[in-house]
């Protein structure tokens, strides 16, 4: 079904212009078939879920939007994992493997697997969108991220206009990033399958974030009731505009940029109270045997990596919570700094403005380039 729609209408910033061709997909048949046409026709499109990262100008856009609202859950018999690791014949007792399809509510799964005593995203709840849009991001919150529990997912390549399973080895996930989001990998997400853990006494996986242990008043490592977990996500991300709601502070994309990663010895040049973490693995020890072929292998080892809060240093280059530029609609969050919000009538142009005013700021004072989370249609920063 096509129809005429504006992308303000169908994006949680409501910033966004007419446009010229818009198809409704809520079948498998309907995204393929339509991705199909698209891709024949060789025209601009683009993908859309929930609306939750995406960023677009108010000019019209003229190409095609592929809106996609297909439904269903359910639980893969062993016998149908395409993505089971070599050797594992059976399946191990505790392990649920869930194939879930793309138009799905990211946030509902989380509340139906929490309610089926399922672990692995109990801490990603309240995170908008859907879940085909998840592995492309590679979502994460709170100490848990989706590559832990995905297994892989059924793409329609834009190549081949074939259906196939890709293994999650494939989509070489990282910090809010994927083969898909590069461009590597490219085509429609059909379905996603992730593979939780049956929970015999209603726990959680052990809480690794400290925020979500003091709300919860743990220590680290404890495991809780699942439904507290999701309770306590969700108020903490509420205190904050995250989640969507009637808050003037949820009108937003969420965290609007992502924590950037620089290497330590630059990040040993900044303030000693930025909040950072590392990012590289300890390093391996390799026992050779005593045999003159054997190679050496090289002794080089990645340069360390350190993540950096973008949180602190928007606020440490001067701009806090409610900043906005004279005459403008689009605000910084009064609640989180790394949340930039459309105060009511802002267009895509002022809240790219209000993007491209904290990276200035933040790049002159640390040395630092804040890199934007969302997808921008027709912006750019």
């Amino acid at each position: 079904m096509t129809a005429s729609r504006r992308l303000a209408d169908a994006t949680t910033m409501r910033v966004g212009g007419e446009v010229g061709r818009w198809i409704e997909a809520g079948s498998r048949d309907e995204v393929i078939a339509a991705y199909t046409e698209i891709v024949a026709d060789g025209g601009d499109h683009l993908l859309l879920g929930g609306g939750s990262n995406t960023v677009a100008s108010d000019e019209p856009y003229d190409g095609t939007v592929l809106h996609i609202t297909t439904r269903g859950i359910r639980t893969l018999p062993a016998a149908e994992r395409p993505h089971r690791p070599a050797g594992e014949d059976a399946p191990v007792d505790d392990a649920v493997v869930l194939r879930v399809e793309a138009g799905e509510s990211w946030d509902a799964l989380v509340a139906l697997a929490v309610e089926q005593g399922l672990t692995g995203i109990e801490a990603l709840s309240g995170v908008p969108g859907s879940v085909g849009a998840s592995p492309v991001q590679n979502i994460g919150a709170y100490g848990q991220e989706l590559s832990s529990t995905l297994q892989g997912i059924e793409l329609l390549d834009a190549e081949t206009l074939e259906v196939r399973s890709v293994p999650a080895s494939e989509l070489r996930l990282g910090y809010r990033d994927s083969a898909i989001k590069r461009g590597v990998l490219r085509g429609v997400v059909l379905s996603v399958d992730l593979k939780l853990r049956r929970s015999p006494d209603g726990r959680s996986q052990p809480i690794a974030y400290q925020q979500l242990a003091s709300a919860l008043g743990v220590e680290l490592g404890t495991r809780v009731p699942l439904e507290d977990v999701r309770a306590s996500v969700l108020a903490l991300r509420g205190s904050k505009g995250m989640v969507l709601s009637d808050d003037p502070d949820s009108v937003s994309a969420g965290s609007f940029f992502t924590n950037p990663i620089v290497s330590a010895r630059f990040a040993a040049a900044l303030p000693k109270d930025v909040p950072s973490w590392s990012t590289s693995p300890a390093p391996q020890a390799t026992v050779l045997p005593l045999d003159a072929d054997t190679a050496v292998p090289s002794l080089e080892r990645p340069v360390p990596q350190v993540k950096l809060s973008a949180a602190w240093l928007i606020e440490h280059a001067g701009i806090g919570r409610g900043f906005s530029l004279p005459g403008s609609r689009a605000a910084i969050s009064d609640k989180h700094t790394l949340a930039l919000t459309n105060r009511g009538g802002a267009t895509g142009e002022e809240i790219a403005e209000l993007a491209r005013f904290v990276q200035a700021r933040v790049e002159n004072q640390f040395g630092v380039h804040l890199a934007p989370e969302p997808v921008l249609v027709g912006l750019t920063l």
